[in-house]
């Protein structure tokens, strides 16, 4: 839960780098508070969901830009489809990169 409550504190910063842990869990409590969000929605009989995803648009974009930067990639290859999937996948670069230092740190 922690890289979920990290990327909403960081909801706008796309500079920077996350690692591989920071995004998967973040899309990872995304989908699941999409479920949930769904189903208080059915049962009130209410789109919380056109609520929820335009709310969670700006994090998501951050988080991607800053997995893109740990691989060493511009933010940009967030936006190229499948490429951006092997990309969120592979191992970011050890050390310093020209995105800055390791990864993110949290605020906690």
């Amino acid at each position: 839960m922690k890289y979920y409550l990290n990327a909403l504190q960081n909801y706008a910063v796309f500079n920077g780098r996350a690692d591989r842990a920071e995004f998967w869990y973040y899309f990872l409590y995304f989908l699941l508070i999409a479920f949930v969000v769904g189903r208080m929605g059915a049962i009130l009989n209410v789109d919380l969901l056109s609520i929820y995803y335009p709310a969670m648009l700006i994090p998501s974009l951050a988080v991607s830009v800053r997995r893109m930067h740990d691989t060493g990639k511009s933010g940009w290859y967030a936006l190229i489809p499948f490429y951006n999937i092997v990309l969120a996948v592979s191992e970011g670069t050890k050390g310093e990169n020209k995105y800055g230092g390791q990864h993110t740190s949290f605020a906690y």
